[in-house]
């Protein structure tokens, strides 16, 4: 594929923006739809960790049936990225929904801690890809200026997967078993294919055979990256569960791994390198530069905040698993709107920083004030605090991926995307670790609230974070109000920096400069004409490539 735009001639006159049709709209519920599937298995499996762990004697390798989702899912977006600029969208997405399907069926079955583990890393395979490619498709289908509100739809949908996890998984594992977290994505996964393979017919320029295509892969770049990236992910999970941070088993991989990512960089920007998978140029200006930043930090506020108040509801408040999920739905219950609103205000403004400086303003802001809660806390208090985070978490949520696209030549649509997926990812990962390490450094420094020295013991190192849930925090007798006054004031620190990191966001805001976003579509991979279209009567609102693409002017680097 170009990785510049072309030339403008001078002569061809831009593509309409006419109003969308129904191919159009069938691609478009298709892709939220896997992409629902894909994400509502990402926090089901929280509530349902116990229990799986439980039966399959797995307690030891509980932290990989947990993250091996998540590392998998993340380590293999940006190869998805050019793999899907090479051969086209369709066929990437529909072999990730059957990867995830795959997956799905496997957990189900699993008789074995490693069968488990072996499920989750397919399924996780699976749904980065869905994730990557739904931004991917649907920056094909849609101008960049009013491509945020459809993001929004999409990501939302999201979102949604993501908040009604917990309580869908705690309702099977309570009702049902634990195995139907599993399944229930099976018979969703099947829709899901069926309408992308009927309504996913979108085009792309084919190479002559597979050997040239398979040629135009970054084979080294890509298996630096994914071996650098596990290393740093790796650590991320031992540590403060399997291993103390301070152990070499955490710091050679975290190490090695930051060598590994640089080295990667290095190589891209190599000579020897003919088809990057992030080009440099991604990097090269302070929009698109400084938007990834906002990308990842972020993401990693979205899970510092959708993680830790179930956590809090759970230790804190007493709440059972289920209850936890149905206590975060405020915060669901307006990040989906707003993430909508904010795609629209910029469909109609084009202005994105705005939304960027409220949206990390509105989250430090509820982040400190999370740090005053405790089991006295009104639920009129937490109800509207959440409903405000939210706020803020859906305007950053459809406004960041459009500054970094704006930034860049259309060309670099799948490249561009594809990097911002992996570090929103990356972001996911830091916003558990960061905030567990906090809690379990400051629950260390309180236990001396806590007077019966085994039950000290048992919540150490660690200790406490992992018992949230059990039914030991249940039954505490007279030291119950001690062990949950160390909790609360655990939390409030973890709260506070997250507020720190939510302030950092909202300065890093003014390194970017606002850039007219494009209001029409130039790519190559638009929907495929019909008899009709080539006869003259093209559908409405479809954008396809039949004639050379018009030039757009590329945006100087800032």
């Amino acid at each position: 594929m170009g990785e510049t735009q072309p030339a403008d001639d001078g002569q061809r006159e831009p593509k309409s923006t006419a109003p969308r049709g129904t191919r159009f709209w069938l691609v478009f519920v298709s892709l939220c739809f896997a992409s629902f599937v894909a994400s509502l298995d990402i926090t089901a499996i929280t509530t349902a960790l116990p229990t799986i762990t439980r039966e399959l004697n797995g307690e030891e390798n509980y932290v990989w049936i947990a993250n091996s989702y998540t590392l998998a899912s993340a380590v293999v977006q940006p190869l998805i990225g050019q793999v899907s600029n090479i051969i086209g969208r369709r066929n990437p997405m529909i072999a990730m929904v059957c990867l995830f399907a795959l997956g799905s069926g496997l957990c189900g079955g699993a008789t074995s801690t490693a069968m488990m583990i072996a499920g989750r890393t397919v399924q996780g395979l699976g749904a980065g890809g869905i994730l990557l490619l739904l931004d991917v498709i649907v920056g094909d289908l849609v101008p960049l200026r009013q491509r945020a509100q459809y993001v929004g739809i999409a990501l939302s949908t999201c979102a949604l997967g993501t908040s009604l996890g917990p309580l869908i998984g705690g309702v099977l594992v309570e009702h049902a078993s634990w195995r139907w977290v599993f399944y229930i994505n099976l018979p969703f996964s099947a829709l899901a294919l069926v309408s992308l393979v009927l309504c996913l017919n979108v085009q792309h320029h084919r190479e002559a055979t597979w050997r040239h295509a398979l040629a135009r892969v970054d084979w080294i770049g890509n298996a630096i990256f994914i071996v650098a990236i596990c290393a740093i992910m790796y650590a991320l999970v031992i540590g403060g569960t399997i291993y103390p941070w301070s152990s070499y088993h955490v710091l050679v991989p975290l190490v090695l791994g930051a060598v590994g990512w640089a080295l990667f960089h290095v190589f891209e920007a190599s000579p020897y390198c003919l088809e990057p998978t992030m080009p440099p140029r991604l990097f090269r200006n302070r929009t698109s530069m400084g938007a990834y930043v906002l990308a990842f930090l972020g993401a990693m506020l979205m899970q510092w905040v959708v993680y830790f108040l179930a956590f809090f509801f759970q230790s804190v408040m007493g709440q059972s698993t289920t209850m936890s999920g149905v206590s975060v739905i405020p915060f669901t219950g307006f990040l989906i709107p707003s993430a909508i609103a904010g795609g629209i205000i910029i469909s109609k403004t084009g202005f994105y920083r705005p939304l960027h400086w409220a949206g990390f303003a509105i989250i430090s802001i509820c982040m400190g004030l999370f740090s005053t809660w405790s089991i006295r806390t009104s639920r009129a208090e937490w109800v509207t605090l959440q409903c405000l985070v939210g706020l803020g978490n859906g305007l950053l949520l459809t406004s960041i991926l459009p500054a970094i696209q704006g930034a860049l030549p259309e060309a670099d649509n799948a490249t561009a995307t594809s990097a911002y997926a992996f570090l929103r990812s990356f972001g996911f990962v830091w916003g558990v670790a960061i905030p567990a390490v906090i809690f379990n450094g400051q629950v260390d420094r309180f236990l001396g609230k806590v007077h019966n020295a085994a039950l000290r013991d048992k919540l150490a190192r660690g200790g406490a974070y992992s018992l949230v849930g059990t039914p030991l925090l249940k039954n505490l007798g007279p030291d119950e109000g001690a062990v949950q006054s160390v909790y609360t004031d655990s939390l409030r620190t973890v709260w506070q920096v997250g507020m720190a990191f939510g302030l950092l966001g909202f300065v890093l805001v003014g390194v970017q400069k606002h850039i007219e976003l494009r209001t029409t579509l130039e790519t190559e991979f638009g929907l495929e004409e019909t008899s009709g279209q080539k006869d003259g009567s093209a559908e409405e609102g479809s954008h396809t490539s039949a004639e050379a693409p018009t030039s757009v002017p590329t945006p100087k680097p800032q």
